[in-house]
């Protein structure tokens, strides 16, 4: 299990530097990113909220990269297009692929299905589901498959270690996305952290 960022190719993002990406791939998120790579991650992240906020949030900036870090630091309900991938190593089939219709910000449905309280949907084509099924946890490609869908089904308390391992794998991204915060955006460094701690749902447990 892996927290994925959905990622698109930017041949003419200037205002920091960012890795080279194929459009519509995805991007790990953990600890052991390069700079570049950090880049990529944080431009994603600020492009999926750049939006014109309400009139609340203040005006916009005028200089380029407080244009496009508004949307960013001031929308209070962020998003980040991705979310958890999980691969069956054994067949190589990849479950609960993140589709269009959920984020990384909503990364804490798993602890509902751990919990037996939630069944959540993770977009479609694939329509991928995960439900707790006793003492199991049942990942299946595409719900709605006219032939049958691959599925595999694993102990809740392993389903529950992946969960750990990929919050830990966002964590330690935070960590060094703040660092590169520091270095490449240092009179927004702080406000950004905590944009890109809002937008992957890493405040307190809700």
């Amino acid at each position: 299990m892996q927290p994925v960022l959905e990622v698109f190719a930017a041949d003419d993002f200037a205002l920091w530097p960012v890795g080279e990406h194929e459009s519509y791939g995805y991007l790990v998120l953990d600890g052991e990113l390069t700079p570049a790579e950090v880049g990529t991650a944080v431009m994603r992240i600020a492009d999926c909220n750049d939006f014109e906020p309400d009139e609340e949030h203040g005006p916009c900036p005028t200089d380029p990269l407080g244009m496009f870090l508004h949307g960013l630091l001031t929308m209070p309900d962020l998003i980040a297009a991705g979310g958890f991938r999980v691969t069956d190593n054994a067949t190589g089939t990849v479950f609960v692929e993140p589709g269009c219709c959920s984020g990384l910000e909503s990364w804490r449905d798993w602890l509902e299905v751990l919990d037996g309280t939630g069944c959540p949907y993770f977009g479609h084509d694939p329509s991928s589901v995960a439900e707790r099924v006793g003492d199991t946890v049942r990942l299946t490609l595409d719900a709605y498959a006219k032939d049958g869908s691959p599925a595999v089904e694993l102990p809740v308390d392993q389903v529950r270690g992946l969960v750990a391992g990929a919050q830990q794998d966002l964590r330690d991204f935070l960590s060094l996305a703040g660092t590169w915060a520091e270095q490449h955006l240092p009179a927004h460094a702080a406000a950004v952290s905590a944009a890109l701690a809002r937008a992957l749902d890493l405040g307190p447990t809700r």
